[in-house]
């Protein structure tokens, strides 16, 4: 047994031995290697250390969607926060919380996104759509809900409610989708590795509430001829 024993220390131990170590296992400190992609089919190349990001170029229709869908995500969660005083539904009660949720934390991005960029949260208002020269009139991205449309759904309760609210925020995510179309439409917009996928996502998650918000008002349409 400790013939045993004794041989399987002393290979463990050469083993140890043969093994290289490294400068950093030896205490000395590492260099960072800062490694920029090459295009496709070139390689990587190596850059000094002490290579530090910079953000790209703004594009001015990159900073007007960020300011704008701001806007436009405040009235959804505006919106969803009627949602517990004004209808039962559980089904809508989750889709909202979910729509809340998602949007608030858009909201923070955007923000966040703007201020790295030293770009105020809001469009000045001249620049605004809808704003006319006396500034007598409230400014409106595409799909947002007029004050009328906000009032009715505010006082609506229950199926009403329901209704209205579906609608409504179909009409609202309809207006976000013509908003990227837009974005990306406008020559060198779009080009910002965090804007684009952030509105991409912005884009795939609306048109699936779409489909899901389009599903519960033709069932409710449904019950309703039983």
């Amino acid at each position: 047994m400790f013939s045993q024993g004794l041989g399987l220390f002393l290979a463990v131990a050469a083993a140890f031995l043969l093994c290289p170590v490294t400068p950093g296992q030896q205490g000395e400190p590492s260099t960072p290697v800062v490694v920029q992609p090459g295009a496709p089919g070139q390689p990587s190349k190596g850059l000094p250390p002490n290579t530090h990001a910079a953000l790209p170029p703004l594009a001015k229709a990159d900073v007007e969607f960020m300011q704008g869908m701001i806007m436009h995500h405040q009235q959804a969660v505006e919106m969803t926060a009627w949602i517990p005083t004004h209808t039962d539904n559980k089904q809508l009660q989750t889709l909202g919380a979910r729509i809340s949720r998602s949007q608030g934390e858009e909201i923070q991005f955007m923000r966040r996104w703007l201020a790295e960029r030293g770009q105020p949260l809001s469009m000045p208002m001249n620049d605004m759509p809808g704003m006319d020269k006396s500034h007598h009139h409230a400014m409106m991205m595409p799909g947002m809900l007029t004050p009328e449309q906000m009032d009715a759904l505010n006082q609506a309760r229950g199926a009403e409610f329901d209704r209205l609210f579906l609608s409504g925020m179909i009409q609202h995510h309809g207006g976000a989708l013509t908003m990227v179309k837009e974005l990306f439409n406008s020559p060198g917009s779009g080009q910002d590795a965090e804007i684009f996928d952030f509105v991409t996502d912005v884009d795939t998650g609306q048109r699936a509430e779409i489909k899901i918000m389009q599903g519960m008002l033709e069932t409710m349409s449904s019950e309703e001829k039983k």
